[in-house]
């Protein structure tokens, strides 16, 4: 599937944080090496606990913290609020953001996979597919709206992003549609509880325990940029 291209800075990213002291990557704006565009989920204790949404647009992870976390229940309607573009290389950290440091606290790898446009629900991802166009991914969020499909290990199926009017430019609901892949009256986040890459719980990352062996961890998952 080919997308319209679009060149991205990571300069907020970057100046939030000293690279000295975290250790978090720098990255610069690039592509993955897979012909997919990769999405991840980190669980991050900040201040608050939330969780972060990330999908891969134009050499960046455009990101969304979802206070509540994701749902497969189309039922839940969750804010997510816009922040920051990260760079790639932040889809497989995990690890911990030293006090003083912006995002202070434990971070970990929740889920983990690619994602695509949703051509079903979307009459403009489906026009630009049949007339053979590139899909502007940045135009539909320009628009605020994204219809999309994840493929990953905890969070899979339709969801849409739809930015909330008169609430700060910033916000945005983060939704389940209603497919195959819905659970309604299941919570995913309650139900998983330890990291998509080494098996650890939140407690285990934050006292810097070694992963858990291959056997507990799931099949498949990315080796995390531990820290």
């Amino acid at each position: 599937m080919v997308y319209a291209k679009q060149e991205h800075s990571l300069d907020e990213y970057r100046a939030k944080r000293d690279f000295t002291l975290t250790p978090e990557p720098a990255g610069d704006p690039t592509h993955s090496a897979s012909s997919r565009a990769i999405f991840c989920v980190q669980k991050h204790a900040a201040s608050s606990l939330h969780y972060d949404l990330r999908l891969e647009v134009n050499g960046v992870l455009k990101s969304w913290a979802v206070p509540k976390g994701p749902s497969l229940d189309p039922a839940n309607k969750r804010l997510a609020v816009h922040v920051e573009d990260h760079p790639l290389a932040y889809a497989t950290f995990e690890g911990v953001i030293p006090e003083g440091e912006y995002g202070a606290g434990t971070v970990m790898l929740w889920d983990y996979g690619w994602w695509e446009p949703d051509t079903r629900w979307s009459k403009e991802f489906a026009q630009q597919a049949q007339e053979g166009r590139p899909l502007d991914i940045e135009g539909r969020l320009a628009n605020g709206q994204l219809k999309f499909i994840l493929h990953g290990s905890r969070l899979a199926g339709s969801f849409v992003l739809v930015k909330m009017k008169g609430r700060g430019a910033r916000n945005w609901l983060l939704l389940k549609h209603r497919d195959d892949d819905a659970r309604p009256g299941y919570s995913v986040t309650q139900h998983e509880l330890l990291s998509i890459a080494t098996g650890r719980s939140m407690e285990e990352i934050a006292q810097r325990e070694p992963p858990r062996t291959a056997a507990n961890a799931i099949p498949g998952a990315p080796v995390a940029t531990d820290a």
